[in-house]
């Protein structure tokens, strides 16, 4: 089995820094931070509104912080130049509505696969490696690889948000073991706390989750630094019983 690492979305200290405005809280500041704690990667979502990190938040995340930067960002022109300028470890291709709260389902692979791939291999003949955000579906999933993207990230938040998640952890499992089938790297985000994360970081083919919204709400109460180093404590846990 895999080391499930653990990437930090700090998009949300970016939410409550422009809430205020000004330069605090900072969302680089929470990086160094989540970094100590032991995060094996940092996540900043550039959207279309900059409602939440902005230009040169990334550019810092980039340059300062001693971790991979996973950039999300929606596959449009003025993406495609800020992540071939910015060449971060990682580029996620994300779906993206002006009008959503947050990222609400995964990206249509399959149903835009003449625009995307054009777009994924610019981006990886740079040097980027690139994921795409795909529900756990087969047709989504050899789509990624017709698109020529390594890695996906299976959406997690249909199984987050079920009164009983036993059918959407199936998807999760199967989606999984047939992405690794077909040669992609498996990753996993979204919606994830410490209530689910267990049976999704059991999961043998993943090689990362990437987790935000709800460990930013933790450190409100217990500090970052207990929220990371809790997140990565279950994740394991749930490794080592997976393996028993």
């Amino acid at each position: 089995m895999t080391h499930l690492r653990l990437g930090i979305n700090v998009d949300h200290v970016a939410t409550v820094r422009n809430a205020r405005g000004g330069s605090h809280p900072d969302p680089v500041s929470a990086a160094h931070m989540a970094r100590l704690a032991g995060a094996d990667g940092i996540t900043a979502h550039l959207r279309e509104d900059r409602r939440h990190i902005r230009d040169d938040d990334v550019r810092r995340l980039k340059d300062e912080v001693a971790l991979p930067l996973n950039f999300e960002m929606a596959a449009t022109d003025e993406m495609r130049r800020i992540a071939l300028s910015l060449k971060p470890h990682a580029v996620c291709l994300v779906p993206e509505r002006r009008e959503e709260r947050t990222t609400e389902g995964g990206l249509d692979v399959a149903g835009q696969l003449t625009v995307l791939t054009p777009f994924v291999r610019e981006l990886v003949d740079a040097g980027i490696r690139v994921s795409m955000f795909v529900a756990a579906d087969p047709r989504q999933l050899e789509a990624s690889v017709a698109a020529g993207a390594p890695v996906v990230e299976l959406h997690t938040g249909a199984y987050a948000e079920a009164e009983d998640p036993t059918d959407e952890l199936a998807r999760l499992i199967e989606g999984a073991r047939f992405a690794a089938s077909i040669g992609l790297e498996v990753h996993a985000g979204h919606g994830l706390s410490y209530d689910n994360v267990g049976r999704v970081a059991a999961i043998p083919e993943l090689h990362e989750l990437n987790i935000g919204h709800f460990l930013i709400g933790a450190a409100l109460f217990e500090g970052l630094d207990a929220s990371v180093r809790q997140m990565k404590a279950l994740m394991r846990a749930a490794r080592e019983q997976a393996v028993q």
